[in-house]
């Protein structure tokens, strides 16, 4: 468990942790959300490491609830480790699909060595997982983790995840 769960309204792709996590699409290639931002700002070598993966051990893309690290290129961070989360209507909401995401980002994060990790919201936009929800498979799954990273940021674009997950952090 990490020593250290902390809360900050802010951008993910601007946090100097070892590692932010990417709510990626399994194609690894870019998109929409964190996606978008982690990719525009981190630069071409995120891109260049992802196309690679994609090229081997990942041709058919990431799978749900699986995670995978790259350069953070031009971030402040070291690494960005990407997850795919689980699209909530066609995953049927199963709350182990999103809480893999968490825990496997920080089996990576402990392979790497970091020691702080940023998390975003994962697939509370576009993937329409339900906020509420979301926050609490995120505080749990990370509260129940064995993990050497001591402190986990969950970095919340806006008010309402922001409070969602106050609810859960206590």
């Amino acid at each position: 468990m990490p020593t250290n769960i902390t809360l900050v309204r802010g951008d993910i792709t601007e946090q100097d942790v070892d590692a932010v996590v990417n709510a990626a699409n399994s194609s690894l290639l870019g998109g929409g959300g964190v996606d978008g931002a982690i990719h525009r700002k981190g630069g071409p070598d995120i891109l260049a490491e992802c196309r690679e993966l994609r090229a081997g051990h990942y041709g058919k893309g990431l799978p749900t609830g699986q995670a995978v690290a790259t350069t953070a290129g031009r971030l402040p961070a070291r690494w960005v480790i990407h997850t795919v989360g689980p699209v909530h209507r066609s995953s049927g909401g199963d709350p182990s699909l999103l809480a893999s995401c968490y825990r496997e980002s920080l089996r990576v994060a402990d392979e790497l060595g970091a020691r702080t990790v940023a998390f975003p919201a994962v697939s509370t936009g576009a993937y329409g997982w339900p906020l509420e929800d979301a926050a609490r498979i995120a505080v749990e799954a990370v509260r129940e983790t064995d993990t050497d990273v001591e402190e986990v940021r969950f970095v919340l674009f806006g008010e309402d995840a922001y409070q969602a997950f106050a609810a859960h952090v206590g």
